[in-house]
């Protein structure tokens, strides 16, 4: 009789079901607000945003809060869609190995020019996380590890039963994050003066940036890689349909650079990162939706 009764008692829902894909709507939303409000700022002045709380000298200086906002947006719509497809323990767990070695190579970096050379950051690029390291380049870093590891899978997509299948992705994702440093460093350096670079004797230069500074970043890539991969493998047999989201991110991110240098008239930086995001692009949509 008991059991009879239980059987008749309305089960409730999960209040908790389809959270995790509604955080992200609701965060990849904001972040498109915002993306919107800083891609008009940079490219018209307008809107304005307001006048930061600076020293006479840089009165003329806008806020800084808009991309301060727009990189925690980002950031955050980048991992609740990983959360999609992977557990949310092993997504946290990526997410802190990421900013953590990011933060030990940029603390070394600023302190001792290893591994990416001689730079000084600016007062521009906001608070610092403890000195020399401002809280925005670990999350820089956690933005181009994840949106680039998902544009590589998607181009390896036809390619994920071979036995080279991980090397690959993860050698793509080390390509695609230089790629994002390549349009990174003229708008950090040249649009918004993040930090500037010392002069070597490197012999070549990318807008002010030392060629040693790419091989850091793609050193520093792999690293992560190396330690992270684990926690972003798929346990599950099912197969999943793509996720184009990480493409979203990181062509609209790059987007954003791309701009900045058209505004800035850095025309070698605008058409190298036009390139490459075509090309990223292209190589990216065909391997995500084909059947196979």
């Amino acid at each position: 009789m008991k059991r009879e009764a239980l059987k008749r008692i309305p089960l409730r829902a999960n209040p908790f079901l389809g959270l995790g894909d509604r955080v992200h709507w609701i965060l990849f939303g904001l972040f498109l607000i915002q993306f919107a409000l800083v891609w008009l700022n940079l490219w018209t002045s307008f809107p304005n945003f307001g006048k930061a709380t600076l020293p006479q000298e840089h009165s003329g200086e806008q806020a800084r809060w808009p991309d301060g906002l727009l990189l925690v947006l980002c950031a955050g719509t980048t991992v609740a869609s990983l959360t999609r497809q992977l557990p949310g323990q092993n997504v946290m767990l990526a997410s802190v190995i990421i900013v953590f070695i990011a933060a030990i190579a940029h603390t070394l970096g600023a302190t001792v020019a290893i591994p990416f050379g001689p730079y000084v950051y600016t007062d521009r690029i906001g608070q610092m996380l403890f000195h020399p390291l401002p809280w925005a380049v670990p999350v820089i870093w956690l933005v181009a590890i994840l949106s680039s590891r998902g544009v590589a899978r998607l181009v390896m997509r036809p390619w994920r039963k071979t036995r080279s299948y991980g090397f690959w992705v993860m050698g793509l994702t080390a390509g695609f994050v230089l790629l994002f440093d390549l349009g990174l460093e003229p708008y950090a350096t040249q649009v918004k003066q993040y930090w500037s670079w010392n002069r070597t004797n490197a012999g070549l230069f990318w807008h002010d940036t030392p060629w040693v500074n790419f091989l850091g970043w793609a050193a520093t890539a792999l690293v992560i890689l190396g330690f992270v991969t684990p926690s972003l493998i798929n346990k599950k047999p099912v197969k999943q349909p793509s996720d184009f989201h990480p493409l979203m991110i990181w062509l609209l991110v790059n987007g954003l650079f791309l701009t900045g240098a058209i505004a800035n008239h850095l025309w070698t930086a605008a058409a190298i990162e036009a390139a490459g995001m075509v090309t990223a692009g292209i190589f990216a949509v065909r391997g995500g939706t084909w059947q196979g």
